[in-house]
This record gives C-alpha cells, sequence and structure tokens, in this order.
C-alpha cells in the first residue's frame, strides 16, 4: 500500500490564492440586467458615442441614475449637483456627492444657484427654472450632447395626480417627456421613466452608499410632497398603472400634433396687423392647439389653461377679449392681434 506523506496540522486542506479585493469604485457596479435594461433606454434617447452629464441630487434616484449610467456609458459620463441654497445642508450634500463622484472616477462639478433674491413663493417651480438653466450652461460649457434627470414611474404618477387636481389638459396630463431641448446643443434626457423607486433605492442599497435625505420631499407645504403621502397611503393606487395612463397621454398629445400641423398651413393667416383662425368643423381641443399656435405666431405668451378656456368660449360667442398682450375678436373667424397702446 503506498502511503500520502502528511504535511502537518494542514493535511487535507488545498491551498487557495487570496482573492484581490474589491475597489470602492467596482462595489459600485449595478447587476447586469440592470446595466443592460438602463442602456437599453437610454440608446433610444441617445447615440451611445455622446457624452452624457447627470443631474445628481445626492438622493438615492440621482445616484442609482449615476451608477447606471458610468456602467453604461464608461468615460462618456460627466456629473453636476446644483446647490441651491436653501438649506445649510445643501452645501454638504453637493460635496458627498462630489467625494463619490471622486471614487467612482467621474468629473463632477457643484453649480452654484445665482439668485438676485432667492424666491419666497413656488420655490419649487423657481428651483427647477434655475436648476435646468445650470445643468444647460454647464452641458454646453462641457461640450455634453444631454443631461439626464432621475425622474422615474412614481413622479410620472404623482404629477400624473398633481395636475389632474389642476384640471390640466392632455399635454399636461402626460407628464414628463423622455427627451426634450434644454438648448440649441443640449437635450434633456429621462431613461428612468419605465422604473420603479424601490428598483432604483435597491440599486444604490447594494452598494452600501448613504444617500441625501432631503426634508423637503415629506414637507406638506409642497404640492409634490402631499400626493406622495396620498400614493403611499392609497391601495388603489399602482404607481406604474398610473405612470402607464401618463404615457398614453403623451402619445395621444403626438398624435394630436401630427393632426394640428397641416391645419396651421391652411387654417392659419397672417392678415396684417396680425392673424386670422378658422375654427369651423373642427374639434374642441383641435380648435384650443390652433389658437395657441397664433400665439406663438405672434409672440404672445403662452396664457393660462383656465385663462384660454375662457377665452375661447368669448370667441365662441363672437364676442372680443384681450389676452397675453393680444386682442382677439371672434365670430366665423378669430382675429388675433397685438393689443394697441392705451392712451393716457
Amino acid at each position: 500500500m503506498s502511503t500520502v506523506p502528511r504535511s502537518g496540522p494542514h493535511l487535507g486542506r488545498r491551498s487557495r490564492t487570496p482573492r484581490p479585493r474589491r475597489s470602492a469604485a467596482d462595489a459600485m457596479i449595478p447587476a447586469a440586467e440592470a446595466i443592460a435594461r438602463f442602456a437599453a433606454g437610454l440608446d433610444a434617447l441617445l447615440p451611445a458615442d455622446k457624452r452624457l452629464g447627470v443631474a445628481v441630487s445626492g438622493g438615492a434616484d440621482s445616484l442609482a441614475l449615476l451608477l447606471l449610467a458610468k456602467a453604461a456609458r464608461p468615460g462618456r459620463v460627466e456629473a453636476a449637483t446644483v446647490d441651491h441654497g436653501f438649506r445649510e445642508a445643501s452645501r454638504a450634500e453637493a460635496e458627498k456627492v462630489a467625494a463619490i463622484c471622486d471614487t467612482l472616477g467621474i468629473p463632477h462639478t457643484i453649480l452654484t444657484a445665482d439668485w438676485i433674491i432667492p424666491p419666497s413663493a413656488n420655490m419649487q417651480a423657481e428651483a427647477r427654472a434655475m436648476r435646468y438653466r445650470l445643468l444647460a450652461d454647464w452641458a454646453e460649457g462641457r461640450g455634453l450632447s444631454a443631461v439626464a434627470a432621475a425622474h422615474h414611474a412614481d413622479d410620472q404618477a404623482e404629477t400624473l395626480l398633481m395636475r389632474l387636481a389642476r384640471g390640466a389638459g392632455v399635454r399636461g396630463l402626460g407628464g414628463a417627456r423622455p427627451r426634450r431641448s434644454l438648448t440649441e446643443r443640449v437635450m434633456l434626457v429621462r431613461p428612468l421613466l419605465g422604473w420603479r423607486r424601490a428598483d432604483l433605492a435597491a440599486i444604490v442599497e447594494a452598494t452600501e452608499m448613504e444617500a441625501v435625505d432631503d426634508p423637503t420631499n415629506r414637507d406638506p407645504r409642497y404640492d409634490r410632497s402631499r400626493f406622495r403621502r396620498v400614493l403611499a397611503d392609497a391601495d388603489w393606487a399602482d404607481p406604474s398603472r398610473l405612470a402607464a395612463s401618463a404615457a398614453a397621454l403623451r402619445d395621444a398629445d403626438e398624435a394630436l400634433d401630427w393632426a394640428l400641423a397641416p391645419l396651421i398651413e391652411t387654417r392659419l393667416m397672417h392678415d396684417e396687423p396680425g392673424v386670422t383662425v378658422d375654427p369651423s368643423g373642427l374639434p374642441r381641443e383641435l380648435r384650443r392647439r390652433l389658437l395657441l399656435a397664433g400665439f406663438a405666431m405672434l409672440a404672445a405668451p403662452v396664457p393660462r389653461g383656465p385663462d384660454l378656456v375662457r377665452a375661447m368660449a368669448a370667441l365662441e360667442a363672437g364676442e372680443t377679449v384681450t389676452l397675453s398682450g393680444l386682442k382677439l375678436q371672434g365670430g366665423d373667424h378669430w382675429r388675433l392681434a397685438h393689443e394697441p397702446p392705451r392712451g393716457r
């Protein structure tokens, strides 16, 4: 019988080569299935050879977007965080995002809001306008083709309910668009509209990163916070289905614009010093859009929805009204012209 030489107390154990430790950046790579899903959605919005900017607030949604974008477009991603200056912690939160981007090897810029006077009312709308202006300027300066925002299906559901409560029309109920222009050279893209908030949170939790907790997301003074709570408490409201309804309304809005295009050529005529609209025989929504096209032709501000509804009712009754600096005369044909200067 042959004998096997003994080798001390480790008899029977196989020697193992120590595995190399994963770097912090490697530990932040999402699952392959998530990367593939994200890449397919992003490619439909932006060609794969284009450079992408990512708007990162530090919340779980935007951190997930950052991780997915880096994995899907390695070497073609930069990030920016807007510090609105509304809260004392906002600068530290922006610097925290900068540190994460440094770990990931992603160039990052903090954009500071340059308020002349910080808004005291309608703060979320004012902040949104400031944010997109700063991001657009940053993207143009960095030669980026698009800026990605982390809006997702839960956001769409909240937006749909908010706008329903305000009496919005088809366009408003469609929610955020997957793609729109920020400037002539920079697009805003939203590749996460089909993702749930919980999916994005899970991506971040798997990395053990700590997302920023913005208390304004729970502040009942803001409409979105209140509707977020409504959705969380309503077992009858499925955010995915509400988001699907918003997508269907976006499709309907695009179809209406397609139907409107030839009408602008045939039903909207220059009639110095203004334009004439022929609304005869058209469905009400196409009459409304044709009237708005007249406002655009005269470079007049877009009126609020309720004001436009009242003006249409007056035009259909043959009356004359003023709106957005225009004089509108009703009847079989509607005539639009700039309101003459008022005398003293």
